[in-house]
């Protein structure tokens, strides 16, 4: 299943997605500018092979919900992100005030 909400964060809105696979779930909050998201992402390929799209995004490990990705430290972000003022260790909730 995959669910699809807007999500308030701080009095600006973003979308929150779910999509439960098995044995595990795909967690995403993102806007227009970027986004972020479990463990499932792979900030290494947006980095290398996908730079050149300048993809502003960054991951967190362990978590389990929505709410939790907002509030866990983003343990890896893309070179793009840091051009957004994101930092590695900063939470989901920070990271994403700074490209509301």
């Amino acid at each position: 299943m995959i669910t699809v909400n807007p999500l308030e964060v701080e009095g600006m809105f973003f979308t929150a997605i779910c999509v439960e696979l098995p044995k595990t779930d795909l967690l995403i909050i993102a806007n227009e500018v970027g986004y972020i998201m479990c463990a499932a992402l792979d900030i290494d390929l947006l980095n290398e092979k996908l730079a050149d799209r300048k993809i502003v995004a960054g991951r967190a490990v362990g978590v389990r919900t929505i709410d939790e990705l907002l509030h866990a430290p983003l343990e890896k972000i893309t070179e793009s992100a840091r051009e957004h003022g994101w930092k590695v260790g900063m939470i989901g909730k920070d990271a994403l005030m700074l490209i509301a």
